[in-house]
């Protein structure tokens, strides 16, 4: 089969990638500017055999995909900052419980209800820190309508793969422009399985036993086994325990089975960084701008390049390392109050050259905020 193109918003791109990735189930309660994820699969998830539910909110819909996803379903929920808020706990939960799901939050401005129309990218902290307790979680975002659908898919890869909730951060740009999607054929691109367990039935299965290679194999709920699912920290049947050896280890397994993984879930894009003198580093529609800049400046003779990160958490601390070695100026550029430029003065060499382009006001950072501020660090005409 040959690929077919289209001409879609970043959201229905999100759906395209959710379908293609296998979606059976998505709960969710419609909010600005995510509402075209739910609205796009209330069509078309319904048409290829799986389940679409508005449900009284974002508390319900985020326990809704965790109860699917152990019965064997792929399910996601779309949100937006005030939901997202909302779903922390339930995500919570998935995290402690490790149920595979997708969680899709389109941002907007903050906090509280703040501009649920005009694009930020206030929930890069909260996608990371929201939940309590120590714990890892795996963040990817996009800056083009091509790269959501493509990025979606790996999201669905991602939490088969590492049997944990995986969180799609896109922003309010990004989710309503609207470009060419060349939407591949089935098989084209890779898609994860959910792992079940070869252990029949009457005999113990433990779904808290990991594999040598780290997976843990599942067991549908309500299928052939019978097993615990508890929030409380808990032994590999599932049931509850306050013994510290357990304790410490499940802590200890949930973080590093991400943590010590972060080369293999980094996904970035690169421009001009061969020679770069002066390095952009960019996510989301902010990307789009910074490129725009650095394309601009290189055909000028500038030496000037860009790092988009599309995972965002773990952070890619050692790739930025070792893409910033040579730079003289790092600039990160983002819309909210830097985020992002925290983790990249902890990563780099010389913390004291990373420098803040952003926009805080509802606008998409545009080319010439950031050449504005590297006139002023760097004297010179941009």
């Amino acid at each position: 089969m040959s690929s077919e193109l289209l001409f879609v918003q970043g959201n229905e791109a999100c759906v395209r990638g959710a379908l293609y990735a296998g979606l059976q189930f998505f709960a969710g309660y419609p909010i600005t500017p995510s509402t075209e994820v739910a609205e796009h699969l209330a069509e078309m998830l319904p048409r290829q055999g799986g389940c679409f539910i508005q449900m009284e909110d974002e508390i319900a819909s985020m326990c809704a995909i965790i109860g699917a996803s152990l019965t064997g379903a792929k399910s996601m929920t779309a949100t937006s900052g005030p939901g997202f808020s909302l779903m922390q706990e339930a995500l919570g939960y998935g995290m402690m419980t490790e149920v595979p799901c997708v969680v899709v939050s389109v941002q907007r401005g903050g906090p509280s209800t703040g501009l649920p129309t005009k694009v930020a990218q206030s929930d890069v902290n909260q996608s990371r820190w929201g939940v309590h307790g120590d714990h890892s979680v795996i963040v990817l975002t996009a800056s083009s309508v091509q790269d959501v659908f493509s990025i979606t898919v790996e999201a669905f890869n991602m939490a088969e793969t590492y049997r944990t909730p995986v969180i799609l951060l896109f922003d309010e740009v990004v989710g309503h422009m609207r470009e060419r999607l060349d939407l591949p054929a089935p098989g084209v691109l890779p898609v994860v399985d959910r792992l079940r367990t070869s252990v029949k039935p009457g005999i113990n299965y433990h779904p808290y036993l990991p594999r040598e290679d780290g997976r843990l194999p599942m067991s549908d709920f309500g299928g052939m086994h019978r097993y615990n699912v508890s929030g409380l920290f808990h032994d590999i049947w599932g049931f509850p325990t306050e013994q510290p050896e357990t304790v410490d280890k499940l802590l200890h397994h949930l973080v590093d089975k991400i943590e010590n993984r972060a080369g293999e879930i980094a996904r970035w894009k690169e421009y001009h960084l061969d020679d770069a003198e002066e390095m952009l580093i960019s996510y989301g529609s902010s990307a789009r701008s910074a490129r725009h800049l650095v394309e601009s400046l290189h055909q000028r003779g500038h030496k000037v390049g860009l790092l988009e990160l599309q995972t965002l958490w773990p952070f890619p601390a050692k790739l930025v390392r070792e893409k910033t070695a040579k730079a003289q100026n790092v600039y990160v550029v983002e819309m909210n109050m830097g985020h992002i430029l925290a983790e990249v003065k902890k990563a780099v060499r010389n913390p004291d050259r990373v420098y803040l382009a952003n926009r805080t006001d509802g606008q998409l950072i545009a080319p010439a905020d950031i050449g504005k501020v590297m006139r002023v660090i760097e004297g010179r005409g941009v």
